[in-house]
């Protein structure tokens, strides 16, 4: 099962050394003691982050041979980040997320370069990938999930899963939607910042994307969270009295509100595995009320004209169906 430890033999000494105890933790609750009403009073209609367990105890453990066998030769676009890259001032980074360079592999040699430590020495991460289509879309763990805590109306996504060696961090961000994260096996460790901090976060500004689209957007920050540079970045000392962390363990489950700043890291030696979907803010006044979720969405304005330019091309290819999907996926 998903959440026994005796199977995913998580290292406790491997996690508890990621943690910081001088910083703040997110909430945890038991799931079952929760009614869809509690939650949404308690953390979703507030916008306040909770890691919930229990919910995926009688649920497949989703290991490396487990999605070879369900996903076989389907073809997921995979992102090259690269070794060199979190050694490079972000300030010079063109390209951020989904605006990063990816290759179209077949799940299966996806998983070899993964089992042959390729895929670490590469950093390639087969990210937000969605299982429409797939053998796994039809998995009844992650709806289960969604059902018990009222995600029933207004997906903004469909499921996505996200694939990747251990020792692979997603450098700090928000998202625009309300997510649920799920952990399907492995561990990650989470940083993150409220809202309240984004200036304080120096995220890339809104007119980058008139300069490269929406392969660098607004909502990645400029600062190294763990290896600050204070004399670039002076008021990250006032956000760093707001950090939280939490280890996210397999079996648990994420809410993470829109807007809300997150820097994810795979731990441990092996495969980690994760499922989410975005979904619509709710309540609707928490959405009009958000900067950050406004903010996000000016930038897709500003990069308008690139995705105008983008599909065209895409239209003109033999390959348009690639090109489509490549522009989809960034969207």
């Amino acid at each position: 099962m998903v959440a026994k430890q005796s199977q995913q033999q998580v290292d406790q000494d491997v996690v508890s050394s990621h943690l910081d105890p001088s910083k703040s933790s997110v909430e945890r609750v038991i799931g079952r003691s929760l009614s869809r009403q509690e939650f949404y009073q308690r953390y979703r209609k507030p916008g306040k982050p909770v890691v919930i367990s229990g919910l995926l105890d009688d649920q497949a453990d989703w290991d490396l041979d487990y999605l070879t066998q369900k996903l076989g030769d389907q073809v997921f676009p995979v992102r090259h980040y690269g070794r060199s890259r979190y050694q490079q001032d972000k300030r010079q980074w063109t390209s951020t997320g989904s605006g990063v360079k990816a290759v179209s592999l077949p799940f299966s040699t996806y998983a070899d370069l993964l089992r042959s430590g390729e895929a670490l020495d590469q950093d390639l991460y087969l990210a937000r990938c969605t299982l429409r289509n797939t053998p796994l879309e039809h998995e009844d763990g992650p709806k289960q999930v969604e059902r018990y805590l009222g995600f029933d109306k207004f997906p903004a996504t469909y499921l996505n899963v996200w694939v990747g060696p251990g020792g692979h961090t997603s450098c700090l961000h928000y998202d625009p939607m309300d997510g649920l994260l799920m952990q399907m096996h492995g561990a990650k460790r989470l940083i993150l910042f409220p809202p309240s901090q984004t200036y304080n976060l120096y995220p890339f500004p809104l007119y980058k994307q008139l300069l490269h689209g929406l392969t660098l957007r607004p909502v990645y920050s400029q600062v190294y969270p763990e290896n600050p540079d204070y004399q670039a970045f002076p008021k990250f000392r006032q956000a760093k009295q707001f950090q939280q962390e939490v280890i996210l363990n397999p079996g648990e489950v994420l809410f993470l509100p829109a807007g809300w700043w997150h820097e994810v890291s795979s731990l441990g030696d092996g495969m980690v595995c994760s499922v989410n979907r975005f979904w619509n803010v709710l309540p609707p006044s928490r959405a009009l009320t958000s900067w950050n979720k406004w903010r996000a969405h000016l930038g897709s304005l500003f990069a308008s004209p690139h995705i105008a330019w983008n599909l065209l091309t895409a239209l003109v290819k033999n390959d348009y169906e690639q090109g489509l999907r490549k522009l989809l996926q960034q969207l």
